[in-house]
């Protein structure tokens, strides 16, 4: 049997990470295998429809490289995939359902089923009491006949217990008398989430359904809906919830379900905070998947040789920033150095970077940036110098004080001007300087570097910050600071 998997979101806003997870863990299942990623528009619910939506959708899946094999952009030929486009497909079935007793239609109002949910005991939940469930073929005529409004229930068994097996969970087992008698049809015409999604799944050949572990206490309704039309019943692929920290008032440290409060949570507000779209893919697949052996850093098509569906974890999943952070850092790392450059490019134009200094810049700032977008303030000495605190020059590891830095300014300006300006040149010469004076380089670097950055901290030591301005600024930057000393 060839696997096929489908992702089916809503367009209903941006992808947050949860729904992502989702679809990538059903690409892997079926890429794993050979199989069949499908991607669905599940848009039946008008109310919650948001404009521009679904092109959202195929961003983030184009973004994160989860190409589908079928879906309304590439074609297949199960479709249409957009529910909306589908509609005359769903009445018929719940109409067969009916004329084989195992639906009914309900002419229960909305002022009625309120009245039964405000006069329930306290505290207690009530479900639909089936009012409709054994109306004679009389009264059903004479209500169709005054075209009273109806919706289609299904007739869930009122004893006995539906038993079906996850591939995480193990075996479940629910009361069929705790269930509900679900609507299939609404008095619009429009399907019920889980009646389309149970036609559509079948008659798309979906092989593995893939969701959230919130989904375990609904799917006895879905098996019975299978069972009902005599369809063979999906494997089940439920995912652990992805938690989030927060910290209470008393400093506590705090897990709940992954919120927008715990921080950014869609796929594009990461990527505008500069996560790689790959990265991103990578840290969502740690959570709630435990690959073999120590590896944790993914390219794609790694995931897809590794996934094994029996390592997904039961256990809720912690989205922790600082660990994307470091799994982004190390994408980095990884990067070619023309991959690098694409990258990095905007932010060097930005900061006045000369062409001949991208490869130094590359050497200095791949190992110590986590996001690309941290550029901007690692590089912003060199287009900014004001006047800086002169107590930068005072610093207790490199036995700098003012008097000290004022003295070897002093000394390596003249011998900065007759340097070649270059990397080695530069640092042997300033190191010349220390050895004739009997002190650490330290003494010396670290007042050069201050007085031309102006700031405490550089990407890179004394000569790289010295190439980086150039020969020019850094002397014209130097004599400066020497005279505010």
């Amino acid at each position: 049997m060839k696997i096929r998997t489908r992702f089916a979101p809503s367009p209903t806003g941006f992808m947050h990470v949860g729904n992502l997870r989702t679809a990538l863990y059903e690409y892997l299942t079926a890429k794993h295998e050979n199989g069949t990623f499908v991607l669905r528009i599940e848009d039946t619910d008008q109310e919650r429809y948001v404009e521009g939506a679904t092109q959202v959708i195929y961003d983030t899946m184009k973004l994160a490289g989860l190409d589908h094999d079928e879906g309304p952009d590439v074609g297949g030929e199960y479709g249409p995939y957009v529910q909306s486009e589908r509609l005359g497909l769903y009445k018929p079935y719940a109409e067969q359902l009916v004329n084989e007793g195992k639906a009914y239609r309900c002419f229960c109002t909305k002022e009625r089923l309120d009245e039964l949910r405000a006069n329930a005991p306290e505290g207690e939940v009530v479900g639909y009491d089936r009012h409709c469930r054994d109306l004679s073929q009389e009264e059903i005529d004479a209500k169709l006949a005054a075209g009273t409004p109806y919706v289609i229930r299904q007739k869930m068994p009122l004893t006995g217990v539906t038993t079906y097996t996850d591939l995480v969970y193990g075996e479940i087992s629910f009361p069929n008398e705790d269930l509900d008698d679900q609507i299939l049809l609404k008095t619009d015409g429009y399907p019920t989430y889980n009646f389309a999604n149970v036609i559509d799944d079948h008659t798309m050949g979906i092989t593995h359904v893939v969701r959230g572990s919130e989904y375990l206490s609904s799917t006895p309704k879905y098996n019975l809906l299978y069972e009902a039309f005599g369809w063979e019943v999906p494997t089940y692929i439920h995912l652990p919830l992805i938690m989030g920290k927060t910290v209470d008032e008393n400093g506590k440290e705090v897990v709940s379900k992954l919120s927008k409060r715990h921080g950014s949570t869609g796929f594009m507000d990461l990527v505008n905070e500069g996560y790689l779209p790959e990265a991103i893919i990578n840290y969502i697949a740690l959570l709630g998947w435990a690959p073999e052996g120590t590896q944790e850093i993914f390219t794609l098509d790694e995931l897809k040789a590794q996934f094994d569906i029996n390592r997904i974890s039961k256990s809720p999943a912690v989205f922790d920033y600082d660990k994307l952070a470091w799994v982004n850092a190390e994408h980095i790392k990884n990067m070619s150095s023309e991959e690098f450059l694409k990258h990095a490019l905007p932010f060097y134009e930005q900061a006045g970077i000369r062409p001949d200094c991208y490869e130094l810049c590359e050497e200095i700032l791949k190992p110590r940036i986590t996001k690309f977008n941290e550029l901007t303030d690692k590089l912003a000495f060199i287009g900014t110098f004001a006047d800086f605190d002169i107590s930068l020059f005072e610093h207790k590891k490199s036995k700098s004080t003012l008097e000290t830095s004022k003295e070897y300014l002093t000394k390596a300006v003249p011998v900065l001007e007759n340097t070649e300006w270059e990397r080695e040149a530069l640092t042997e010469a300033i190191k010349k300087i220390a050895e004739d004076n009997e002190v650490k380089n330290s003494v010396v670097m670290w007042p050069v570097r201050i007085a031309a950055a102006g700031v405490a901290v550089t990407p890179g030591g004394c000569a790289e910050v010295l190439i980086l301005l150039g020969r020019e600024e850094s002397l014209k930057r130097i004599k400066a600071s020497l005279a505010r000393l």
